[in-house]
């Protein structure tokens, strides 16, 4: 059975639902504590849950970012593991340098809790394979720091080289280009705001999230 690790951070609260996730799709999910070191090569995939690492202090993901488990994940990431970072997830990645750009206060300064509708314009990647390429996909949202901004020149770059994963319908933070999603220049790690782990089942109001995880 395929293991996927699991990283956890003091005030990480999705954990759970990502490993009830990846069990519906069959794979064993593992905990990675964020003091543990792990071995790249006894993983399939890792994945960053959403929720409040170290109670964002200092900026979101910024704390999380410089935990040991980090360079774990960094040397995973050298060696092709794929990797995925769901909200607070995509704060510490970008926080870490391993993605693009930074997430930011929503615009009118508003946490979001609701559902949004995002074109999964990237479909070469694992995480997204089994959706046709700008599929629209219906996944909800919860966050306060999830405006995704870039530099003009880095925005330039991402956008050239189709490393902008999901894009908002309707944008609910301000994200320059309807950024909801990214991934990086090699194509193993990706992060996205919205939460499929939160959309595996039609009674929990969409199961287009079970896309994600069920190439595991």
């Amino acid at each position: 059975m395929n293991k996927v690790g699991v990283l956890r951070f003091p005030g990480t609260n999705c954990d759970r639902d990502i490993w009830q996730a990846v069990e519906t799709v069959k794979a064993k999910p593992e905990w990675l504590w964020h003091t543990d070191r792990f071995g790249w090569k006894d993983y399939k995939a890792l994945v960053i849950p959403g929720g409040f690492s170290y109670g964002d202090y200092l900026r979101t993901g910024a704390l999380a970012a410089m935990s040991p488990v980090m360079k774990s994940l960094k040397e995973a990431i050298d060696h092709g593991v794929p990797v995925i970072g769901i909200c607070n997830g995509f704060q510490i990645l970008c926080e870490a340098r391993i993605l693009p750009g930074a997430l930011l206060r929503n615009e009118k300064l508003k946490f979001q809790d609701k559902w949004v509708q995002v074109k999964v314009e990237n479909n070469k990647i694992p995480w997204s394979a089994n959706f046709e390429k700008n599929r629209k996909v219906r996944l909800p949202i919860a966050h306060g720091d999830g405006r995704y901004y870039a530099d003009s020149e880095t925005l330039k770059k991402i956008e050239d080289r189709g490393q902008v994963w999901c894009r908002y319908l309707d944008n609910p933070n301000g994200s320059l280009n309807d950024i909801a999603g990214v991934v990086n220049d090699k194509g193993n790690v990706v992060a996205l705001m919205p939460h499929p782990e939160r959309a595996i089942f039609d009674w929990m109001g969409s199961n287009d999230g079970i896309g994600f995880f069920n190439w595991l």
